[in-house]
Protein backbone atom coordinates (compact mmCIF):
# COMPACT_ATOMS: atom_id res chain seq x y z
CA UNK A 1 0.00 0.00 0.00
CA UNK A 2 1.37 3.42 -0.95
CA UNK A 3 1.96 6.19 1.56
CA UNK A 4 -0.90 8.27 0.12
CA UNK A 5 -3.32 5.41 0.53
CA UNK A 6 -2.18 4.84 4.11
CA UNK A 7 -2.79 8.52 4.92
CA UNK A 8 -6.24 8.40 3.31
CA UNK A 9 -7.09 5.20 5.19
CA UNK A 10 -5.87 6.69 8.47
CA UNK A 11 -7.84 9.90 7.88
CA UNK A 12 -10.96 7.90 7.06
CA UNK A 13 -10.58 5.85 10.26
CA UNK A 14 -10.17 9.02 12.33
CA UNK A 15 -13.25 10.61 10.75
CA UNK A 16 -15.28 7.40 11.14
CA UNK A 17 -14.17 7.03 14.75
CA UNK A 18 -15.09 10.64 15.49
CA UNK A 19 -18.52 10.18 13.95
CA UNK A 20 -19.09 7.02 15.96
CA UNK A 21 -18.16 8.67 19.25
CA UNK A 22 -20.27 11.75 18.57
CA UNK A 23 -23.28 9.54 17.84
CA UNK A 24 -23.75 8.62 21.50
CA UNK A 25 -26.59 10.56 23.11
CA UNK A 26 -28.25 10.31 26.46
CA UNK A 27 -31.87 9.36 27.05
CA UNK A 28 -32.41 12.76 28.68
CA UNK A 29 -31.18 14.56 25.57
CA UNK A 30 -33.52 12.54 23.35
CA UNK A 31 -36.43 13.18 25.75
CA UNK A 32 -35.72 16.95 25.65
CA UNK A 33 -35.64 16.97 21.86
CA UNK A 34 -38.82 14.90 21.57
CA UNK A 35 -40.59 17.14 24.10
CA UNK A 36 -39.61 20.26 22.13
CA UNK A 37 -40.92 18.77 18.88
CA UNK A 38 -44.06 17.53 20.61
CA UNK A 39 -44.77 21.02 21.96
CA UNK A 40 -44.37 22.49 18.48
CA UNK A 41 -46.70 19.86 17.00
CA UNK A 42 -49.31 20.57 19.68
CA UNK A 43 -49.13 24.31 18.97
CA UNK A 44 -49.47 23.71 15.24
CA UNK A 45 -52.46 21.42 15.80
CA UNK A 46 -54.14 24.22 17.74
CA UNK A 47 -53.52 26.69 14.93
CA UNK A 48 -54.77 24.24 12.31
CA UNK A 49 -57.97 23.71 14.32
CA UNK A 50 -58.50 27.48 14.54
CA UNK A 51 -57.99 27.92 10.80
CA UNK A 52 -60.31 25.01 10.09
CA UNK A 53 -63.05 26.53 12.26
CA UNK A 54 -62.64 29.89 10.50
CA UNK A 55 -62.80 28.20 7.09
CA UNK A 56 -65.95 26.32 8.05
CA UNK A 57 -67.60 29.53 9.24
CA UNK A 58 -66.65 31.25 5.97
CA UNK A 59 -68.07 28.32 4.01
CA UNK A 60 -71.35 28.53 5.92
CA UNK A 61 -71.55 32.28 5.31
CA UNK A 62 -70.87 31.79 1.60
CA UNK A 63 -73.59 29.14 1.33
CA UNK A 64 -76.06 31.46 3.05
CA UNK A 65 -75.13 34.30 0.70
CA UNK A 66 -75.58 32.02 -2.32
CA UNK A 67 -79.04 30.95 -1.13
CA UNK A 68 -80.05 34.57 -0.63
CA UNK A 69 -78.73 35.46 -4.09
CA UNK A 70 -80.73 32.61 -5.63
CA UNK A 71 -83.87 33.91 -3.91
CA UNK A 72 -83.26 37.44 -5.12
CA UNK A 73 -82.56 36.26 -8.65
CA UNK A 74 -85.93 34.50 -8.74
CA UNK A 75 -87.67 37.65 -7.53
CA UNK A 76 -85.91 39.82 -10.12
CA UNK A 77 -86.84 37.36 -12.90
CA UNK A 78 -90.45 37.45 -11.75
CA UNK A 79 -90.50 41.25 -11.71
CA UNK A 80 -88.93 41.43 -15.16
CA UNK A 81 -91.59 39.10 -16.55
CA UNK A 82 -94.36 41.18 -15.02
CA UNK A 83 -92.86 44.38 -16.40
CA UNK A 84 -92.53 42.85 -19.86
CA UNK A 85 -96.14 41.73 -19.87
CA UNK A 86 -97.36 45.21 -18.89
CA UNK A 87 -95.18 47.11 -21.36
CA UNK A 88 -97.19 49.24 -23.77
CA UNK A 89 -97.33 47.85 -27.26
CA UNK A 90 -96.99 50.16 -30.21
Amino acid sequence: MSAARKRIATAAMVVLGGMTLSGCVTKEYVDEQVAAVSDRVTALEGRVNEVNATAQAANTAAQTANQRLDQLTSRVDSLEQRMASKAPRH
